[in-house]
């Protein structure tokens, strides 16, 4: 599957431009910079969520330990 690509203009510090230009050949910058992106994106999103589920949790009712293998032990009973 081909993979469609798009031109985005944005500007980097010098220091980090001179790093990649003497460190990474001029024909995996791309690659580089998409797969850093997308890990960075991908931990963005991970906290994101885990901040949602945070409040998710604090919003919703307790369940103590023993009442949950209760019902747990209870429910598999039924079967």
């Amino acid at each position: 599957m081909a993979s469609t690509t798009r031109k985005l203009n944005f500007l980097i510090q010098e220091d980090v431009a001179r790093d990649l230009e003497e460190m990474v050949p001029a024909g995996e910058r791309s690659r580089l910079v998409n797969e850093t992106l997308r890990r960075e994106l991908l931990a963005l999103k991970r906290r994101s969520l885990t901040d949602r589920l945070t409040v998710i949790r604090e919003q919703g009712p307790v369940y103590e330990q023993a009442a949950i293998v209760r019902d747990l032990k209870r429910d598999r009973s039924r079967k």
